[in-house]
Parts: C-alpha cells; sequence; structure tokens
C-alpha cells in the first residue's frame, strides 16, 4: 500500500467519525428541543389561581370545593420557586380539610402537608402571621389526635408559632392565637397547663374580638374549670344569641352544638 493510500484511508475514517459525532450531536439537541417543548406551561398565573381559590373557598364546609382548593394550590407550588401566599393558603385549607373530612388518611395528610407548607411560608415572610399561624394549627390538630405521642413533642413548637402570631398581628384570624395557647393551658394533663392562665389568654382574645364562637365557648369551659359558673353562663348565653359569621359556619355549628351539652351537663 502506497503512502498515498495510507492517508487516505485515515483521512475517510477521521471524516467518518465527525460525521458521526456532528449526527449523534444533531439528535441530542433535536430530542432536548422536543423534550423542552413537551413540556406542560403555565396557562393560570398563580395570582389568578390564589384569587380562584378564595373565592371558591371563602365558605370552606364544602369538602368537595376545599379539595378543589387544595388540587389547584398543590398545581401551584413549585419546589424551585416558592410562593408565600399559594403556602399559607395551601397549609390554611388542608387545616379545614383535615378537620372536616371524616376519613382518617385524608385528615392525616391534610394536617401533614399543612404543617410543613405553613412551615415553609413562615420562612419565606419571617415577618408576617400567616405562615406560624397555619403551622402552628395544623400542628395543633396533629397534637389532638395523637396526644401522647404527638402533643407531647409538639407543644413547645405551637406555643412558640402562635407567640410569634401575637407578636406580629394579636387579632389575626379573630385573635386565634390567643385560643390555640389557651387550649394548651387547659389540657392540664398533658402539658401541666393552667385553667387560670387559659382564662388570662381568652379574656384578652376577646377583648380583640367579640364575635370569635369558639373563644366564647373555650372561655365558658376555662371559666368552669376556675369555678367561675356564672361567668361561664354568660359567655354560652352570649355565644347561642350570635348571628353567625358566613364565612365561619363549621365553627360556628361545632360552638354551639358544645354550648348546648354544657348548658345540659353543667347547670
Amino acid at each position: 500500500m502506497t503512502m498515498f493510500n495510507k492517508i487516505m484511508i485515515k483521512l475517510s475514517f477521521l471524516l467518518m467519525i465527525l460525521f458521526s459525532a456532528a449526527f449523534f450531536s444533531s439528535c441530542a439537541k433535536s430530542s432536548q428541543v422536543t423534550d423542552e417543548t413537551a413540556k406542560p406551561k403555565e396557562t393560570i398565573p398563580t395570582a389568578e389561581i390564589i384569587a380562584n381559590t378564595d373565592n371558591i373557598c371563602r365558605q370552606h364546609e364544602d369538602l368537595s370545593k376545599l379539595r378543589e382548593c387544595i388540587k389547584l394550590l398543590a398545581a401551584a407550588r413549585n419546589p424551585d420557586n416558592r410562593n408565600y401566599e399559594v403556602e399559607w393558603k395551601f397549609a390554611k385549607y388542608n387545616y379545614f380539610l383535615g378537620k372536616q373530612t371524616e376519613k382518617e388518611e385524608e385528615s392525616e395528610k391534610a394536617f401533614k402537608d399543612g404543617v410543613k407548607a405553613g412551615k415553609i411560608a413562615s420562612r419565606i415572610e419571617p415577618n408576617k402571621p400567616d405562615g406560624y399561624f397555619w403551622h402552628g394549627a395544623n400542628l395543633g390538630e396533629q397534637a389532638k389526635r395523637a396526644p401522647l405521642t404527638k402533643g407531647l413533642t409538639s407543644v413547645d413548637d405551637i406555643r412558640a408559632a402562635m407567640n410569634k402570631v401575637i407578636e406580629i398581628e394579636p387579632s389575626y384570624q379573630g385573635a386565634s392565637a390567643y385560643d390555640v395557647l389557651a387550649q394548651i393551658e387547659l389540657a392540664t394533663g398533658l402539658t401541666g397547663g393552667k385553667p387560670e392562665k387559659a382564662v388570662e389568654y381568652l379574656e384578652k382574645a376577646l377583648e380583640l374580638e367579640k364575635e370569635n364562637s369558639l373563644i366564647r365557648l373555650h372561655l365558658a369551659e376555662a371559666y368552669l374549670k376556675v369555678n367561675r359558673k356564672a361567668d361561664a353562663k354568660k359567655q354560652i348565653d352570649y355565644l347561642l344569641q350570635m348571628k353567625p359569621d358566613p364565612d365561619y359556619l363549621p365553627e360556628y355549628e361545632e360552638s354551639t352544638k358544645k354550648a348546648k351539652e354544657l348548658l345540659k351537663t353543667k347547670f
């Protein structure tokens, strides 16, 4: 074989390698473009999703609507670009779903998701109350359902969250942060709380919000524990004559039901 032929063979081999590399590179780029165009693009802006859920779930007694809102917000959540309102409202609606559903598995998942989302929201906006409150509220419901396990380990976290809410905005959610703290104090068997401290918290809450039915109910319960029966009766009488807030009908119905039970058993 002549030198010229050897050179031509090597040149042909080199050209074949270069062609193959170019071909595979072209295929890779084509595949990448196809993958990118195949990705679903956001068709509804996050702000619109938030507005839709506010409208759909304003009155949160409808479980199907709560599930719809949670589904919408879940689709809007982005672990690489967290949105404060999406996170705290996801925590909020999970809290309501967890409380109202009769499906234990669904309830557990709702509270678990709510705890995490509230925590994320509080990290995004540490100077706003929403994340702290809904984190603590979901954690509180978990504690109620498992007092000997989750309850004992969560008390300090719940207290810290609600005290932060009070520090930022005491009247937030109808002054309910005080109510949560009072519930911890009323659970004396597990937390070493004091009914007198619960009364103090609830009276402070009442100064800020007079039409919160749960605060009225829990204050009546606290008064009974400290032998202030007449004051408890006043709270129950006021509660049963209240005009319910249409946005919080489940809470009002829960309050009036328990208030009537107290009337039958304690008076």
